[in-house]
């Protein structure tokens, strides 16, 4: 059974910083992207970040400059290193796994999600 198990998020202010961790079982993840989506209420889906095991990386251009994704391939983890935070940031984080490196196309697994709120 392939598990994307998150963590870290929570509540900050304007400006602040949250990172989240998210680790993976039950497939090889040596062969998919990982990385993250974020979803607010009414609106789809979206790519955040992505990264392959050699650290190809690739980001939304919201994210840019104030967000970065690492992965520990030894214990099948990416995480979501996010800083200047702002309210507009404000979703649920779901960690993905997919087989190709782009927003273009649904990720073929996804985690439960984890909640990130920012306020103002």
């Amino acid at each position: 059974t392939v598990q994307l198990v998150e963590s870290g998020g929570g509540s900050v202010q304007l400006g602040g910083s949250l990172r989240l961790s998210c680790t993976a079982s039950g497939y090889n993840s040596r062969y998919y992207y990982m990385g993250w989506y974020r979803q607010t209420p009414g609106k789809e889906r979206e790519g955040v970040a992505l990264m392959n095991i050699g650290a190809v990386a690739i980001y939304a251009d919201a994210v840019k400059g104030r967000f970065t994704i690492s992965r520990d391939n030894a214990v099948n983890t990416v995480y979501l290193q996010m800083n200047s935070l702002k309210p507009e940031d404000t979703a649920m984080y779901y960690c993905v796994a997919s087989r190709i490196l782009s927003f273009g196309q649904p990720p073929d697994y996804w985690g439960q999600g984890t909640q990130v709120t920012v306020s103002s």
